[in-house]
């Protein structure tokens, strides 16, 4: 199955968590990990299956102002914050509004801090019901990934996302050719 991984990252974050549930899903399947800029049409038309996701926000999903708000966070003096390559492109919000119908399997996922959801929020809710929107059946139901208050993934993190993509790749149907 030929599957494609959208992803916003402010600080590399989420874009670490993609890239491993890229690795769990694997096995089998033909993965493409892009940011939301390289998460045209062509790309999506091919697809068995669709993922996104993005930092949480404000208790949810980004907008243009929290995005500069992090741009500028990273590029003060005494930041440790370094932007991901795609920090300055467009987010999964835009993204997610200029996409068509799509009639195929997906899921949702978001970094956020560490704490109860109800008081840390999830981008991932948001993203799941714009996913459904769009035609897209989820096949999971949305999954968060923990970040540190000093804005790294918490320790473990990536381990559970790669069974997360392994547990994904074991719902799949069976598989199509590759076309």
């Amino acid at each position: 199955m030929r599957v494609v991984i959208v992803y916003e990252s402010m600080f590399g974050n989420t874009h670490l968590i993609a890239d491993a549930i890229a690795k769990g899903l694997a096995p089998g399947n033909v993965i493409t990990v892009v940011p939301v800029a390289e998460a045209g049409s062509e790309l999506l038309d091919r697809a068995d299956l669709v993922l996104a996701g993005g930092p949480t926000h404000i208790r949810g999903m980004s907008r243009a102002r929290s995005r500069a708000a992090a741009v500028e966070m990273a590029h003060k003096e005494d930041s440790h914050l370094t932007l991901d390559a795609s920090a300055e492109g467009p987010g999964l919000r835009d993204w997610l509004a200029m996409l068509g119908r799509l009639d195929i399997q997906g899921a949702a996922f978001d970094t956020r801090a560490s704490g109860p959801a109800v008081l840390t929020g999830r981008a991932s809710k948001t993203i799941a019901r714009l996913l459904e929107r769009h035609g897209i059946a989820l096949l999971a139901p949305a999954e968060s990934f923990l970040v540190t208050k000093d804005n790294q993934v918490r320790p473990g993190e990536q381990d559970r996302a790669e069974q997360w993509g392994r547990k994904l790749a074991a719902m799949l149907p069976a598989a199509r050719p590759v076309r």
